[in-house]
């Protein structure tokens, strides 16, 4: 297990359409609570797919439920031609738990008509 200071949030976009990375894509991330939601973080990925900063590090790392809402139908609007309306995807929510003051990685493999994630390093 890692020191509270070396805990992080991390995430990053590939767009597996175009095999590139998903720069321009905004996200934002929530720590739920039982009923509640408080969003955390906004953040938008930059060339290489990823956020300039961690989403969350350091002290403000807690143990718990968190959602981070990738913004995938605007970014594949401008990507991508020929697609539906209303896209596929819009929203993609991926919800996760962290229990330990590590380092929790929580990339997005995006295409216009799927998604997968996975805990990366």
């Amino acid at each position: 297990m890692a020191e509270n200071g070396q805990a992080r949030l991390t995430t990053h976009v590939l767009d597996t359409a175009l095999g590139r990375p998903a720069a321009g894509l905004a996200l934002a991330l929530f720590r739920l609570d039982g009923a509640g939601r408080e969003e955390l973080a906004q953040a938008v990925t930059n060339a290489d797919g990823r956020c300039d900063a961690p989403l969350l590090a350091g002290e403000a790392f807690r143990p718990g439920t968190y959602e981070i809402v990738f913004r995938a139908g605007d970014y594949l609007r401008r990507h991508h031609r020929e697609l539906p309306e209303p896209p596929f995807l819009d929203e993609v929510p991926i919800r996760f738990g962290m229990v330990e003051g590590a380092h929790y990685h929580v990339p997005l493999l995006l295409s216009p008509f799927g998604y997968s994630t996975y805990r990366g390093s």
